[in-house]
């Protein structure tokens, strides 16, 4: 129950990426336990939810960044 409520009262953002990354971005950000969920909105534009944990926010933001700079992701804010 306690986890369920984590995810009722996360913040929730669209990102469109490169479809062939999708996988990657949602093992990465899923490796860090608790932190971030990601699930596919549409799978042919490439579209992800990003749900982050209460708290988590920043850092989420943060190892996206990292990954768009680091390691070339093409990750971009779609509104």
């Amino acid at each position: 129950m306690v986890q369920e409520s984590i995810w009722l009262n996360s913040t929730k953002q669209i990102f469109k990426v490169d479809r062939r990354e999708i996988h990657f971005l949602r093992f990465t950000l899923e490796s860090y336990d608790g932190m971030a969920l990601v699930s596919t909105v549409d799978p042919y534009v490439a579209l992800i939810e990003v749900s982050m944990a209460p708290g988590c926010e920043k850092w989420v933001l943060e190892l996206l960044d990292a990954l768009r700079k680091d390691e070339g992701l093409r990750i971009s804010s779609f509104r």
